[in-house]
């Protein structure tokens, strides 16, 4: 990449050790990793109907389960259904590690639903990640939202840099209560979603870019949209065929507009590499996909299957995490011997947080692999604020949070009171500050590593000496 987000801990580092933080955080979304798109799973979750820009390549259906392209589910979802079902298949499907919301319209163009469903999620299911996808349009005016509640991947389709390419693909656009065509649609579409962007790189979200490849369109405008959102700081970008077949009902489908061969699609995203990472494991998935990239299980997860009570989740957690944990470890194998520490970090970078701070803690497996990054559980705050660290419910956030990290061995942080001090060893939690301020993998080998009481523990740094 030509850039890095300012967030991601850029300065003083080399360029090879801001792509190894970043592809860490990537390590577990399928759409994102190469390598972990065949070890974990995702969900898309189709409670977005409306869109607020109508795209030629696109038509939406909401009770279609024999296509399988964007823009299409079997079922639509309230936000209380979508998480119930999110629920379910996390039980049913321990591989999965991402649910996020790509339609079947724009996420952002259904505000209120989206966000409602990113909360729930983020209440009841505090170790997934969170992403969505969308056109861009509303993206500037809700970065912060998004960034606050945890989303930490976004995929903005991005068709075009150039207005006069753009007013081609798009029909009109519908904005603060006005309809757009032409060059002013695409001027304003392509300025707000340069902003959005920025503006979520400047966070440390990850952001992918996708677009739809387009002969005699934008086939030959692919390069300079890859150029510019690498000078960004985008993470990857995705280059996907056009599907424009009649049946489908699209503008395109029905005027004819070919679809690019093998060839044109790889040869553009051959070009497009030279100026950032080209995503080529893409599968074009449906806005209600379940699963592993490449397979969709949708259809065992119906909305009449989903529990009405369902059981509790913090099992189903604990559980997923050792899987994920050994899955990480051991490059897919099961039976790694990994064991799991918390640390309280604000990019991941260093042990860098108080204990009664963090609303946050990143989760690493220490095992013979090293210490490996496995995932997030997002927890109440034992502080309120610096001045009030012992509010009335610090005693009830303590307990949701010893039910939170009960199946790691330590908590490393900068610094920690004496009351959560001994909550946590009374737990069998061990509170590590001695490696404050240092690199996460640092302070977790020289204390705990050769912790010979840890799983792995002894194993661990040998494994790395």
């Amino acid at each position: 990449m030509t850039s890095c987000p300012s967030s991601a801990g850029c300065s003083g580092q080399s360029p090879s050790r801001v792509n190894e933080q970043l592809a860490r955080k990537a390590a577990q979304h399928p759409c994102y990793s190469v390598s972990g798109h065949h070890r974990f799973a995702r969900m898309h979750l189709a409670v977005a109907p409306a869109c607020n820009l109508q795209c030629n390549y696109c038509n939406r259906k909401y009770d279609c389960s024999n296509e399988s392209r964007p823009g299409v589910v079997s079922e639509l979802l309230l936000p209380g259904q979508a998480v119930a079902k999110a629920r379910q298949v996390a039980a049913a499907i321990p591989q999965l590690s991402v649910v996020g919301i790509a339609g079947p319209g724009d996420p952002l163009a259904n505000i209120g639903r989206t966000f409602q469903t990113l909360e729930l999620l983020r209440q009841q299911l505090p170790d997934l990640k969170l992403c969505l996808s969308t056109n861009g349009l509303m993206l500037p005016d809700v970065v912060d939202r998004l960034v606050d509640i945890g989303v930490d991947h976004v995929t903005v389709t991005m068709n075009a840099l150039d207005p006069a390419v753009a007013e081609k693909i798009y029909a009109w656009l519908w904005y603060e209560g006005e309809r757009y065509t032409g060059r002013m649609a695409a001027d304003l579409l392509i300025e707000r979603q340069a902003e959005g962007i920025r503006k979520l790189i400047e966070k440390g979200v990850l952001v992918k870019i996708n677009s739809v490849l387009i002969p005699g369109i934008n086939d030959q405008h692919m390069q300079a949209v890859s150029q510019q959102a690498g000078e960004w700081g985008a993470f990857l970008h995705n280059i996907m065929p056009l599907i424009s077949r009649p049946e489908h009902g699209t503008v395109f489908g029905l005027n004819g507009q070919a679809e690019p061969d093998a060839d044109m699609v790889a040869s553009v995203r051959k070009s497009c590499g030279m100026s950032m990472p080209q995503m080529t494991h893409c599968h074009q998935c449906r806005a209600d996909a379940i699963g592993m990239l490449g397979e969709d299980r949708n259809a065992a997860f119906p909305l009449a299957s989903v529990p009405v009570n369902p059981p509790p989740y913090l099992p189903v957690l604990h559980q997923r995490a050792q899987l994920h944990a050994s899955i990480v470890s051991q490059g897919g194998s099961e039976e790694a011997d990994a064991c799991l520490v918390a640390v309280a970090t604000s990019q991941g970078q260093a042990v860098d947080q108080h204990f009664g701070h963090a609303d946050r803690f990143t989760l690493y497996s220490l095992s013979a692999a090293g210490v490996m990054q496995v995932g997030q559980r997002f927890t109440p705050r034992y502080c309120r604020s610096p001045d009030d660290c012992e509010p009335e419910d610090a005693a009830q956030n303590m307990d949701a949070l010893l039910e939170l990290l009960a199946d790691v061995k330590a908590v490393f942080c900068a610094r920690i009171g004496l009351t959560p001090w001994k909550r946590l060893e009374a737990a069998g939690i061990e509170p590590q500050v001695d490696g404050a301020w240092q690199p996460v993998e640092t302070a977790a080998w020289r204390n705990g590593g050769s912790n010979e009481s840890w799983p792995g523990g002894e194993m661990s740094i040998r494994g790395v000496a």
